[in-house]
């Protein structure tokens, strides 16, 4: 070993301070209390955050990802890891005089974000209401399965993350694997992720979901065009939640339950645009959002067109 490669070493631990070594211990401590088998080698574990590294120490983990799934599901993949687009802050408005309860999205959003099929998760969820109660989540019906859909009698509010302003889940994550984007998504890095369920008990939307089990996901249904902060594969024993597709938004495209909404009831666009339709329902539509009184501040908004 040279000189050069001793000091290379010697800077390498110098980095790895107490702060870090606290949060490498949780994380251990965290697989262990979860029952949950390493995604990779020990050396990744010990890595420090994913944002945090180095253009070629992400490219590094970026291509080992890329060559894992691809063996893993016999497709090739990609692993973007895009950043965010300058000058934009995503929102999201859904008319709720215009939802059919027809769970399109849900299934949409699951085979876009590669969501397990067993045990089952769905990061959208639709709740059935009776008109006369109104907006009445106490009294919603998730588990809804008439013949036909809409229901008379009934509206549907569909939920999933709200992406607050103010997210009350990254506040309270011990080693600070979920943060909010410049963009206004709030992502979790899975590779970060102790699994401790804090944030699943902070957020007042029930939006965040566990990995009890191995996901499973049939080769066929696999997407393989993928975001590092989003719909990559992810392991047991992690939460996982909505990014607005980070993966499609990050280069132009909707979500892709909003192109798959059969009565354009799913809106979608840029906050900071005073062009954009976003801006023009919040500024002439009566808009809500679930909660208001908990100043989570949601970018998810609900109206009436009709």
């Amino acid at each position: 070993m040279t000189t050069n490669d001793k000091h290379n070493k010697t800077d390498k631990f110098k980095k790895f301070t107490r702060k870090n070594f606290l949060e490498t211990a949780a994380s251990a401590a965290g697989f262990m209390l979860t029952g949950c088998k390493f995604d990779s080698s020990l050396e990744e574990l010990f890595r420090q955050k994913f944002r945090t590294l180095s253009e070629a120490e992400k490219k590094e983990i970026i291509d080992r990802l890329e060559k894992k799934y691809s063996k893993k599901y016999g497709k090739k993949f990609k692993v973007s890891r895009k950043e965010p687009i300058e000058g934009t802050l995503f929102g999201y408005a859904l008319d709720l005089s215009r939802c059919i309860g027809c769970r399109r999205c849900v299934y949409a959003c699951v085979k876009e974000n590669n969501q397990s099929r067993k045990p089952q998760i769905h990061w959208i969820q639709v709740l059935q209401m009776e008109d006369e109660k109104g907006t009445d989540l106490f009294h919603s019906d998730v588990h809804y399965n008439p013949p036909k859909v809409p229901e008379e009698g009934h509206f549907y509010m569909p939920v999933a993350c709200q992406q607050c302003r103010n997210p009350q889940c990254t506040t309270v994550c011990p080693v600070k694997a979920t943060w909010q984007e410049p963009d206004g998504i709030v992502v979790v890095d899975y590779n970060w992720c102790i699994g401790c369920r804090n944030c699943m008990a902070a957020c007042p939307y029930g939006a965040r979901h566990f990995n009890w089990g191995e996901p499973h996901i049939p080769q066929d249904e696999i997407n393989p065009n993928t975001h590092y902060l989003g719909n990559r594969p992810r392991m047991k024993g992690v939460v996982e939640k909505c990014t607005f597709c980070i993966q499609r938004v990050r280069i132009g495209k909707y979500p892709s339950c909003v192109e798959i909404c059969p009565v354009g009831a799913r809106k979608f666009g840029n906050l900071l645009d005073p062009e954009s339709e976003i801006r023009y329902i919040l500024k002439n539509k009566r808009v809500f959002v679930l909660k208001e009184e908990l100043n989570t501040q949601p970018k998810f908004y609900y109206f009436f067109g009709i």
